[in-house]
């Protein structure tokens, strides 16, 4: 089967390198256009973009796919499906009427669950335990398509977004050549997704990751590991942001001389920096002060110098 990818970031890469690898024709790939990156804010190429030259394929890169010129260079691939990870643009219906088997994405969810754009990140944010990916026939709608398949992935105790969207890139690419298989055999059917169970997961801003230290614990503890790596658990201390990574949650019982921790309290032992939430505290793993590197907190609170009863969050 003739195929076309389209995909941008880094996790989209398993899933081009496993059709390349598949005995389906592999004719091109769509990807967004080069993008400011960096401190030196410099344009690079997407990280799609950049594999596919090295596997010398040809490469459309439209500022709109409406664009009657990357429409034009569509027909011309033929392709008799497009595949789909992570391309963030919205597939216009004139786009999506072109391959004959339609275009077939790879969303990291299980559909209906968790709609959007950051399916990953909102169900560690939410606690889930159980996600996966599924893949299934775009249409109009967000993630509404009819399922062809789908994988589920354990979400362990400590996994940030990066980790387990990293683990679904790679699992979720194997299913996507399989429906592609299953699809040029005739032997896939996709099946509408369910009206109940529904949630939806918009692209997380930077204001959604600022902690709440009024909550509790393990909250705390789910929304800066959906955050990680990105768009970053951020507090505030001495009126500047202070970037979170993971935290730990520890029982009061675990404190040294059974020291209590007010809310939003630090406690800055030799070798750990503990902060108090609604339940139990947290103890912070590594962070960044404003225009510094990550550090680990004991050396951060060390190097400010953190004064009995500071708090982060005022």
């Amino acid at each position: 089967m003739r195929v076309v990818f389209a995909g941008t970031p880094q996790v989209a890469v398993p899933s081009l390198d496993a059709i390349a690898a598949s005995p389906h024709e592999l004719v091109g790939v769509i990807t967004r256009p080069d993008a400011v990156a960096g401190r030196g804010r410099r344009l690079e190429a997407s990280p799609v973009r950049a594999r596919a030259e090295e596997l010398g394929l040809p490469v459309l890169v439209p500022t709109s796919l409406r664009d009657p010129e990357f429409l034009d260079a569509l027909r011309r691939l033929a392709p008799d499906a497009c595949a789909v990870v992570a391309y963030g643009n919205l597939i216009p219906q004139v786009a999506l009427e072109l391959p004959s088997q339609g275009w077939v994405n790879l969303h990291f969810s299980l559909l209906p669950a968790w709609r959007g754009a950051a399916p990953v990140q909102h169900a560690i944010i939410a606690g889930d335990e159980v996600t996966g990916a599924s893949t299934f026939r775009l249409e109009r709608g967000l993630d509404t398509g009819p399922v062809y398949g789908v994988m589920t992935e354990r979400i362990r105790p400590t996994d940030t977004a990066g980790e387990l969207l990293d683990r679904l890139s790679t699992a979720g690419a194997e299913l996507l050549v399989a429906t592609l298989d299953g699809i040029e055999a005739g032997e896939l059917v996709a099946e509408p997704q369910p009206l109940d169970g529904v949630s939806l997961a918009p692209k997380l801003e930077t204001e959604d990751a600022h902690i709440d230290w009024t909550r509790p614990a393990l909250a705390i503890d789910r929304l800066v590991r959906g955050c990680t790596p990105a768009p970053g658990a951020w507090t505030t201390f001495r009126g500047e942001r202070l970037k979170v990574a993971p935290v730990t949650v520890v029982s009061p019982g675990e404190l040294p001389d059974g020291s209590t921790v007010a809310t939003g309290e630090l406690l800055v032992m030799r070798k750990a920096v503990f902060v108090g939430t609604a339940t139990s505290p947290v103890r912070l793993g590594s962070v960044q002060g404003h225009g510094r590197r990550p550090m680990p907190a004991p050396d951060w609170a060390r190097g400010v110098r953190v004064a009995l009863g500071e708090r982060v969050g005022e």
